[in-house]
């Protein structure tokens, strides 16, 4: 499931290139995966190419969409109007890619109000509305460490089962709630470590 949104990336951008069918090597090599992984992941999907021909590029889309659940808008609400908040906010990829920011979400009263990206900050006693009313489905978390866990909190206490967290705290939710962290620290930590190991590499090689 990691990696169909990879697949349906590189569907979309074969698509706008006017490319009709792929093969399972081309379409690995654009998702970054090799092609036995590919084919593995599609069979579970039902979805097998045609010898000589490949995979039909809007169909493959259209199932791998489909298993994704994009076949229908998903309304978004991003908490937390800091720095990294704003700049979700702005983003035109959510949309582009099914997912409908409905509401920007902040317990600060200085901020609530601002209009930001074309929509007004709204304060956070709003969510049980915006989830009975507007189908609010996910909740991001662009808050700050120490706020995570307290906006997390009141997703869910609003409905809320499925949160993406952009702050570096580890959430504590129920067992019905699934979180996706993203951590731009660690990964910059992860790429340090592998630029260390290329320069020592680099330095004892003949």
């Amino acid at each position: 499931m990691a990696r169909l949104p990879g697949y349906l990336r590189a569907l979309t951008a074969l698509a706008g290139e006017g490319i009709a069918s792929v093969s399972s090597e081309e379409l690995a090599l654009a998702a970054g995966v090799s092609s036995a992984m590919l084919r593995k992941d599609l069979s579970y999907l039902g979805s097998y190419g045609v010898r000589g021909v490949g995979y039909d590029v809007e169909r493959l889309a259209s199932e791998i969409a489909a298993a994704l659940g994009l076949t229908q808008d998903w309304p978004v609400a991003i908490v937390g109007m800091g720095n990294l908040g704003r700049a979700l906010a702005a983003y035109r990829g959510f949309a582009e890619r099914g997912f409908r920011v409905i509401a920007l979400l902040d317990h600060d009263e200085r901020v609530v109000g601002e209009e930001i990206a074309g929509c007004p900050v709204r304060p956070m006693s709003d969510l049980p509305g915006l989830v009975e009313r507007d189908g609010l489905a996910i909740g991001v978390i662009a808050t700050a460490s120490e706020g995570a866990q307290e906006a997390c909190d009141e997703l869910v206490a609003a409905g809320i089962r499925s949160v993406l967290n952009f702050a570096p705290v580890v959430l504590a939710v129920p067992d019905d709630v699934v979180v996706r962290k993203v951590d731009l620290s660690t990964e910059l930590q992860i790429l340090a470590f592998h630029g260390q190991r290329l320069a020592v590499a680099e330095a004892v090689a003949p």
